[in-house]
């Protein structure tokens, strides 16, 4: 696994954590990005219990744990939220954000640690970077692929975090951590973002309010991060692409080969 710094000033940097070449294949590869602002830290999307090691040892390279203040899970997903509990161990004070409708759900992989999930109102919030004087945004990103989802605005950096929208499954982890080509990278976006995300409406309502923003970086939690020439590219691209369609091995099942069916057929109670 790596960390790279992505975003630099005097007292506040972006690192995004990824591209981990040592995971096994059926781990999903995922972007990890830590905020250090005046020496305290904000986590957005941690990573999952698998990749908690790693994920942790490129963190100690730039900030001790303990000064971690803030953790987001932007949706639900284990990948992104299943270690909450081992980032609670090693930095009790910190705070951990998710949508409210999620709040009971994630509590599941609190495991016992007394870990209590902060809920963020739909409409989204500001969070601390503990008290660097330093804040991010959340935006409402429902139903992009999750009901309850947000993408992360730092206006220091301006920078955005996506999450999922912009996620790309790459062939290579070591490909470059920014999009060389925005033609030949949609392919691999294209198949997550059709099953994934259920109709257009939310993208639209979603990709107005990045323009509203006019960041300097998108940067997702899967695949490479998206530079300003880039950007309306992919929102254009969102804006056109087509939703809640079956790929194709959904496509070609055929109904009459499907096992509970063939029970039916077979059990005379029926």
């Amino acid at each position: 696994m790596k960390s790279e710094i992505i975003y630099e000033d005097d007292n506040h940097k972006w690192i995004c954590i990824g591209r981990d070449i040592g995971k096994a294949d059926i781990i999903i590869d995922s972007n990890e990005y830590l905020i250090i602002s005046n020496g305290e830290g904000f986590l957005l999307d941690p990573g999952g219990l698998e990749i908690f090691p790693e994920v942790l040892g490129e963190v100690t390279k730039h900030i001790e744990p303990k000064n971690i203040k803030g953790i987001l899970s932007s949706h639900q997903d284990p990948d992104i939220a299943s270690s909450f509990s081992l980032w609670f161990e090693i930095c009790p004070d910190v705070k951990i954000y998710a949508s409210r409708i999620w709040i009971s759900f994630l509590q599941h992989f609190a495991l016992g640690t007394g870990v209590e999930l902060l809920p963020v109102p739909d409409i989204g919030m500001e969070l601390p970077i503990g008290n660097s004087g330093n804040n991010i945004y959340l935006v409402p990103a429902h139903y992009c692929h999750s009901s309850g989802n947000f993408s992360a605005y730092d206006p220091k950096a301006d920078i955005l975090f996506s999450g999922d929208i912009g996620g790309a499954l790459l062939p290579d982890m070591d490909t470059s951590l920014y999009v060389d080509n925005f033609q030949s990278h949609i392919q691999y976006m294209e198949g997550f973002h059709k099953r994934w995300i259920p109709y257009k409406k939310p993208v639209l309502e979603w990709t107005n309010r990045v323009r509203n923003i006019n960041p300097n970086l998108i940067c997702p939690q899967h695949g490479s991060i998206f530079r300003q020439k880039d950007i309306e590219h992919f929102l254009s691209w969102l804006e056109n692409l087509e939703y809640g369609v079956w790929d194709n091995s959904i496509e070609q099942l055929d109904i009459n080969d499907a096992p509970w069916l063939k029970w039916k057929k077979n059990n005379i109670l029926l």
